[in-house]
């Protein structure tokens, strides 16, 4: 398999920083995303590539390790535990790396021979070491009003259909692992696992806390002072609210049970609280300013 440079992959010189590598993948993935290319084998190859090469580059670990070992840097942990175990007992010398490669016979891709590909044990077999598959992350953008109730989605990671199925409440910057879902192992190890992050997008009039919504509501002046019957909104639907007479500007009103789900905690949801907001009457007629100067004195009276 051709080695395959993660740095160029995401257009980025190797001094990049951990932010700039976070924008370089959005913007990419945006653009090579299968949704938005439908059909086209071409940008689906980009797009794995660009989701393998953000799950090495994003993690400062894992990139320490690409950046010292290449293409092997998953192997890295065996490579360095036999770089300080292997002995060669050629003329009774304990081995060791010098600056060039190895001292007492064998060479650097020796090593990795007989460390990935496996090499002649003493009884005559060959051994491969087991490797788990590289992990993969996704971040999947989502809108408010999506996760309010439990839904099934099917997501292209690395050129394969995955549905998965999203849990109410999810919140925004929240993680989940799918195990098996990553890449292949090597040497009959188990599969790597599937990382996806969630960005939820409130584009909504309630602003979210938590599990609770908030929200305002415009309230004309003449139910705010004599009382009556409105409508308000909800986040799944309209509710009928009864107004007390003489109700103030700023009251807030909390409907038990009409916030947000609580995740992976069925039919448990938050509370809702609405602020009313009174509409002060404009453009008034004579008629009507009239009426208000006469109310006005009999205030004061």
């Amino acid at each position: 398999m051709a080695f395959i440079d993660y740095y160029k992959i995401l257009e980025v010189d190797k001094k990049v920083t951990e932010a700039e590598i976070k924008k370089a993948y959005r913007k990419l993935a945006r653009k090579y995303h299968p949704d938005l290319n439908p059909n086209d084998k071409e940008a689906e190859r980009k797009f794995k590539e660009i989701n393998e090469a953000n799950e090495v580059l994003s993690h400062a670990e894992n990139r320490k390790k690409y950046d010292d070992y290449g293409e092997n840097w998953q192997h890295a942990e065996e490579f360095e535990k036999s770089k300080q175990q292997r002995q060669y007992h050629g003329n009774g010398q304990q081995g060791g790396f010098g600056g060039g490669g190895f001292s007492g016979g064998g060479d650097f891709s020796d090593f990795f021979e007989s460390m990935f590909g496996g090499r002649a044990s003493g009884g005559g077999g060959r051994r491969s070491a087991q490797f788990k598959g590289q992990d993969f992350n996704a971040e999947l953008h989502l809108e408010l009003k999506d996760v309010y109730t439990t839904h099934k989605r099917t997501l292209t990671i690395n050129g394969k259909n995955i549905r998965i199925t999203i849990p109410a409440g999810v919140e925004n910057g929240q993680q989940i692992k799918i195990s098996g879902m990553g890449g292949e192992g090597s040497g009959g190890g188990p599969k790597g696992d599937l990382y996806i992050t969630f960005t939820v997008e409130n584009h909504t009039k309630f602003k979210l806390d938590k599990h609770n919504l908030y929200a305002t509501v415009d309230l004309d002046l003449y139910t705010a002072l004599l009382g009556g019957e409105i409508t308000a909104d909800t986040f799944d639907g309209k509710v009928k609210l009864t107004v007390k007479p003489g109700t103030q500007n700023g009251t807030k009103v909390k409907l038990k049970g009409k916030g947000f789900p609580v995740y992976k905690k069925e039919g448990e949801f938050g509370d809702l609280y609405l602020t009313y907001q009174i509409q002060i009457p404009t453009n008034l007629s004579e008629k009507e300013k009239e009426l208000f100067a006469e109310l006005a004195t009999l205030r004061k009276s």
